[in-house]
């Protein structure tokens, strides 16, 4: 979540907190994506003391995945999807394999709202995919035809804190992809995901250090996609806490609308 304005940079919680959104949602059972058409799945409310690991042991990512969900909001009265067969979550990829208007590009990024996922291309093939939080709807993620212009490793919010903190929000291993008129930026960075879409614009991935180095959990961190899109894009590991401009980033396209809830 984030939000650049008037070029200083801010990210944060949404108006309406996080927490409310959720009891509101109830989780991602309550998003509905193009891609739910393609596995079958039934909807399972996790109980106390069940998580992601307990449940799908070595597939509990593929199933954090499918969810677009972390481990710190994959929690008791939360409900979730679960494939029927746990191979469809394994294999699960709603991206298009080749895209044909990156087939020139060294790097490119699709974003698709629609599916709430993020994809990496090399001259037109899908190197990987990632899951995503972007804008909630009231504060929408720009769609269009961009470019990352700048990098920084070690972002922070000027405006917005960590929950019940006095704390900037953590924005790491953040990419610049627009600026619009009225002075406001948008990135690419790490953040929460909640399960559904919940940034003020920006486009969140998975950073489960951050998420242990603010609220203490997951106690075992293993997913950075945050920094995984960073190092592919700028194509090394990178210590420089500065920002970094990128005169000929990767391009980006972003497209489709905000998934909304299943129809009664």
């Amino acid at each position: 979540m984030c939000i650049l304005l008037l070029v200083i940079a801010m990210t944060g919680i949404p108006a309406v907190s996080q927490a409310e959104l959720a009891k509101k949602l109830h989780g991602p059972c309550a998003v509905v994506y193009p891609s739910d058409a393609a596995v079958e799945w039934d909807c399972r409310t996790l109980r106390p003391k069940e998580s992601l690991e307990t449940l799908f042991g070595e597939y509990w990512i593929d199933v954090a995945r499918f969810n677009r969900i972390d481990r710190r909001h994959a929690r008791a009265g939360i409900s979730i999807k679960v494939p029927r067969r746990i191979e469809d979550a394994a294999n699960f990829q709603p991206l298009p394999l080749f895209y044909p208007t990156a087939e020139q590009d060294e790097q490119f990024i699709l974003v698709d709202l629609s599916e709430q996922f993020l994809g990496a291309y090399e001259y037109g093939a899908l190197r990987f995919s990632l899951p995503i939080a972007s804008g909630n709807g009231h504060d929408s993620t720009p769609t269009g035809e961009f470019r990352l212009a700048a990098a920084h490793r070690r972002h922070r919010s000027s405006l917005f804190m960590v929950e019940g903190t006095d704390r900037p929000y953590p924005m790491n291993y953040a990419l610049r992809f627009h600026i619009n008129r009225e002075g406001v930026s948008y990135w690419i960075h790490g953040r929460d995901l909640p399960g559904y879409p919940a940034s003020h614009g920006c486009i969140g991935l998975y950073d489960e250090p951050m998420q242990k180095e603010q609220y203490g959990f997951p106690k075992d961190p293993e997913l950075n996609d945050a920094k995984r899109l960073f190092e592919w894009a700028l194509g090394r590991e990178v210590e420089d806490e500065k920002l970094i401009q990128l005169p000929q980033g990767p391009r980006v396209h972003i497209i489709g609308l905000v998934p909304g809830r299943p129809k009664p």
